[in-house]
């Protein structure tokens, strides 16, 4: 229950930004549109994407953008968690590589 309650907290708070960049980022917003996204844009979307997913624990994993390129870092709990991540990364418009430098955390 506790868990749920801090993912929608962090979506509440990710669908505000995402508001605020749909204002700058018309590209990244239209359908068919050729235009290149910003990085920001493009984080913004990976993070969102890894809070929406009942498979990832979006506070472990950190998320950074530059010409397209999105690398993630932090922590998995699993292979399964860490493959997922970088599969949500990989869906987002406009990522054109992804770099997971995710470390799978053994359990204690």
């Amino acid at each position: 229950m506790k868990r749920n309650t801090a993912k929608q907290v962090a979506a509440t708070l990710l669908s505000g930004t995402l508001v605020l960049a749909s204002g700058t980022v018309v590209a990244g917003t239209s359908t068919g549109s050729n235009k290149p996204v910003s990085d920001s844009y493009i984080t913004t979307k990976v993070k969102a994407a890894l809070v929406q997913d009942k498979d990832t624990k979006a506070t472990d994993i950190k998320v950074k953008t530059t010409n397209g390129v999105v690398s993630l870092s932090g922590t998995a709990r699993s292979e399964a968690e860490k493959e997922k991540a970088e599969q949500d990364a990989r869906g987002v418009k406009g990522v054109t590589d992804v770099q997971d430098n995710l470390v799978v955390r053994q359990p204690s």
